[in-house]
């Protein structure tokens, strides 16, 4: 490949390179001892072209033999027969620059267009922002489309630019130009608006000012991108309270609309069916199962992952099936007739076996599949080869409350029996609308951690880690955190009502559940809420179960969560105010701020409501959330506010609401419980919490999965948003002895934040808070995102500083940029240079002309000890005592 052209010291060179090529005006070398056999040139060797007598490197380092030849003969081809044309050397270099790098911009340009399912136009789009806006190369672009951006009642027809770091319009009519470029970073929120008679338009939000963007062919895909990016952008610049992102998109010269579009459909399967988030997608497939409880087959789509094959009707929820690898025996081929097209037959442990048909690329299917059964299955032997120890048992079931069989519960549990002989058992039986109406029933005693291990799923890491747990326990044991020490305070007040928990065995058997994943996880640790679900798990599956039904909820089925700043649930309920806004029309319009009604279901949300209802209701919910995930939290959340619109509408303050709320939740029982409830007073007035449920699928039905997660991406944008605005209200903590006024504060933080965004955007991304160690916890216990390195702080200095010294500001920068940098790690903070800028504007005469001097001895260079710089004055004592006093390093 080609790289930009430098200037090389000649130097030594004849002692470190060997000359392979020569002619009147170019060399060709390679690193002396790299690259002399082999087809490649690798490790530290580089492929020279150079210019006697200017010495410029042009050729790049890990490039093949072949590809050095070729661009060598390019060179003798194209511009050795100009060479000796030129006069003086000068001009004969510049000649050689000016084509390398239109050389560069091809490659650049061939290399991006490459990905795209269009390269010729792609690359027509690419040259024309280029030309159009001046950014990097490396501002990756991601798709173009044609639309209007309004300005107020006049819109301008243009072309809508979508990057990895902004959004760009451009628009040229009746001879005006108008260019609109704006950060990811400042969007604060995506929505879909109507104005006037359009009704697609996105309405993009900043902190200034909102755009209007209409006239699109395909808005839906428009705006899934759009968040899509956003979404990438925030989790990448701002502090996402430990929302991760992806590997295929950590490098944002690889994301593409083609990855975008893969990305949303992953996460769309993983949301579906449950699956753990390091799962990748591998096929997906048109094709229909046999299911023999309906005697036909079911049209659908086929997904593959790393490990596991699942299927999904075409009408979401009407037959799922999920089978993981590590169940299936055999996927073979069978005979196509015009009855049975490619059928394939996967043979599963339980002596069943399953038919797809009409699968188009089948052989393609099947070798994959057996590929993948091949590797798993040898390290399924290598595992249990290995595995000496003994599993946990501690079952709490005997210490717990034994409740009383009635016979309703033998019913049900016929009912049950029933159905696992037509529909199968475990993990991979087929899941229909006659389940879901099993489990809103609410499951048996008996069978409650049985199905609830295999509606999550979690048997599967069970299967798959038979020692996992018993060996996290000897990791953890004696070990003490911050974690463990809140854990110790949540332990009694855990279901304190419960049998179970009245007695050490009880508390002891918790206390293991929750440290040894705190211990597994210590990103989350552990966090209020995960007490309650786990002691409800214990009661119904032995303790390694209970482990690893916890691991499935906080990792899988409720990601994002429970990590430093609950961002997962902040998020739901903004999709939850959104969705009572589209399902609840009747209640928004006179209740028009929902936020109180959202911001109240967050209890619902962490704890499953189980804190909320009475227990045996609770259980029911419980039993929705692992057949269904949170999507069933949702429905029923919108079931309470609908069954109390009247109420809500007329109450006066969110006191009242939530009162009204806590007083109906309270009421919901269970049928078992109809004879304690026969006794109260009221009873007339209670609801059964197996209607409830019903109501709730029958209504809010529509509340898919894929509607979900489109409004989890939008919506994450405003959460991550508001949480930067929080940081910087924050900024007055981290600065509190400063002078500048809280305006001036907050300007300097824009603008110190967008200097630390310019290295992520297009430099190497050295003071990425990512890429090097977090900063000292300042005044307040923040800890500061953002920082500058030199070459940063010199444009800051510049722009800021009331100290003009005309060709020595350079210098001067310099200096106070190492004086200001103590632990010598080349990066400044926020506090550290608000306190400098503090000093320079608003500390006293006599206090300036004393920095002014330190700068100034020995000479304020990198090499000198900043405790020289101190000892002889306290200088920087009205700067932070905390930066500028103790050792250099």
């Amino acid at each position: 490949m080609w790289i930009t052209p430098e200037e090389v010291a000649l130097k030594n060179a004849l002692k470190l390179w060997v000359t392979d090529r020569s002619n009147d005006y170019f060399l060709l070398q390679h690193r002396r001892g790299h690259g002399d056999t082999g087809g490649k040139i690798t490790g530290e060797s580089v492929a020279l072209v150079r210019r006697i007598s200017s010495c410029i490197l042009i050729h790049a380092q890990r490039a093949t033999v072949e590809e050095v030849q070729r661009h060598w003969r390019w060179l003798d081809q194209n511009l050795l027969p100009y060479m000796a044309v030129f006069e003086n050397k000068e001009d004969a270099a510049s000649f050689v620059l000016g084509k390398v790098k239109g050389l560069i911009a091809e490659e650049v340009l061939g290399g991006q267009a490459a990905r795209e399912d269009d390269p010729a136009r792609f690359r027509e789009d690419l040259a024309r922002f280029e030309q159009r806006f001046g950014l990097p190369q490396r501002e990756k672009l991601v798709t173009h489309y044609s639309c209007c951006c309004w300005k107020g009642r006049v819109p301008r027809q243009g072309s809508l630019y979508l990057t990895t770091n902004h959004i760009a319009f451009y628009s040229f009519l009746l001879g005006k130009e108008v260019k609109l470029l704006v950060p990811w970073a400042e969007v604060t929120r995506l929505e879909r608006v109507s104005v006037g008679l359009l009704t697609d338009v996105i309405r993009v939000h900043t902190r200034r000012k909102q755009r209007d963007f209409s006239m699109f062919l395909n808005v839906d895909e428009v705006m899934m991108v759009m968040c899509q990016l956003a979404d990438i952008a925030l989790r990448r610049l701002l502090d996402s309270g430990g929302l991760t992102l992806d590997q295929s998109l950590q490098d944002s010269t690889n994301i593409t609309k083609r990855v975008l579009e893969e990305q949303a459909l992953r996460q769309y399967v993983l949301s579906l069916f449950g699956l753990p988030r390091a799962e990748r997608l591998q096929e997906v497939m048109s094709c229909s199962v046999w299911t023999p409880h309906a005697r036909c087959h079911t049209p659908g789509t086929v997904y593959t992952t790393d490990g596991y094959l699942c299927f999904s009707s075409r009408e979401e929820g009407q037959c799922t099936l999920i089978i993981p690898l590590t169940e299936i025996l055999s996927i073979e081929k069978a005979e196509s007739t015009s009855a049975l097209p490619n059928p394939v037959i996967i043979s599963v442990r339980c002596k069943r076996a399953f038919q797809l048909i009409e699968l188009l690329h089948r052989d393609e299917l099947v070798e994959k599949v057996r590929h993948r059964l091949r590797d798993l299955h040898w390290k399924q032997n290598l595992i249990s080869g290995h595995d000496l120890r003994k599993k946990s048992s501690v079952l709490l079931s005997a210490l717990g409350l034994t409740i009383s069989r009635l016979i309703r519960q033998r019913l049900f549990k016929r009912l049950w029996d029933e159905h696992f002989t037509e529909f199968g058992r475990g993990v991979h039986m087929f899941r229909t609308d006659k389940i879901r109406k099993l489990v809103a029933l609410g499951i048996p005693e008996s069978l409650r951690g049985e199905l609830w291990l295999n509606f999550s799923d979690a048997c599967s890491s069970l299967a798959a880690h038979p020692s996992y747990y018993t060996d996290l326990l000897e990791r953890c044991r004696g070990e003490s955190s911050i974690a463990t020490e809140e854990i110790e305070r949540d332990l009694h007040r855990s279901l304190p009502e419960h049998p179970a928990f009245q007695s050490e065995t009880g508390i002891s058997a918790l206390r293991r559940v929750l440290t040894a994943y705190a211990f597994r996880n210590p990103a989350i640790g552990y966090c209020q809420s995960m007490n309650i679900l786990a002691s409800v798990m214990l009661l119904y599956t032995k303790e390694e179960e209970a482990f690893w039904l916890l691991v499935t909820v906080c990792e899988r089925m409720l990601p994002d969560y429970f990590n430093r700043r609950v961002i997962g649930a902040q998020v739901d309920q903004s999709v939850f105010e959104e969705l009572i806004r589209e399902r609840l029309p009747e209640l928004s319009e006179r209740v028009p701020d929902l936020s109180p009604l959202a911001s109240a279901s967050l209890t619902w949300f962490l704890t499953l409501f189980v804190s909320v209802l009475p227990f045996r209701s609770a259980l029911c919910v419980l039993d929705c959330f692992f057949y269904h995930g949170i999507r069933a939290i949702f429905q029923i959340s919108l079931a309470v506010l609908d069954a109390n619109t009247a109420e809500l509408s007329s109450c006066s303050d969110d006191g009242h609401a939530l009162m009204i709320l806590t007083s109906f939740l309270e009421q919901l029982r269970h049928e078992e419980e109809a004879h304690v409830c026969a006794e109260d007073a009221g009873s007339s007035h209670r609801l059964n919490i197996t209607t409830l449920i019903t109501d709730a699928h029958e209504k809010f039905s529509a509340v898919s999965v894929k509607h979900v997660e489109m409004l989890r991406s939008r919506q994450r944008v405003q959460v991550l948003q508001a949480h930067e605005d929080s940081t910087k209200d924050n900024a007055r903590l981290v600065t509190p002895d400063v002078s500048l006024s809280p305006g001036d504060l907050s300007e300097l933080y824009d603008l110190f934040k967008t200097e630390h965004f310019i290295s992520l955007y297009w430099g190497d991304g050295v003071s990425s808070s990512s890429a090097s160690p977090a900063p000292p916890a300042a005044a307040g216990g923040c800890v500061e995102r953002y920082v500058v390195d030199r070459a940063q702080f010199k444009s800051l200095y510049e722009l800021l500083t009331p100290w003009s010294c005309g060709t020595h500001t350079d210098t001067v920068a310099q200096r106070a940029f190492t004086l200001l940098d103590q632990d010598r790690d080349g990066l400044v903070t926020f506090s550290q240079f608000t306190h400098m800028l503090d000093l320079l504007y608003c500390e006293e005469l006599n206090e300036k002309i004393r920095l002014l001097y330190r700068l100034h001895i020995p000479p304020g260079s990198e090499n000198t000890s900043i405790s020289v710089l101190i000892s002889s004055s306290n200088i920087y004592t009205s700067l932070n005592p905390e930066i500028f006093t103790g050792d250099a390093q």
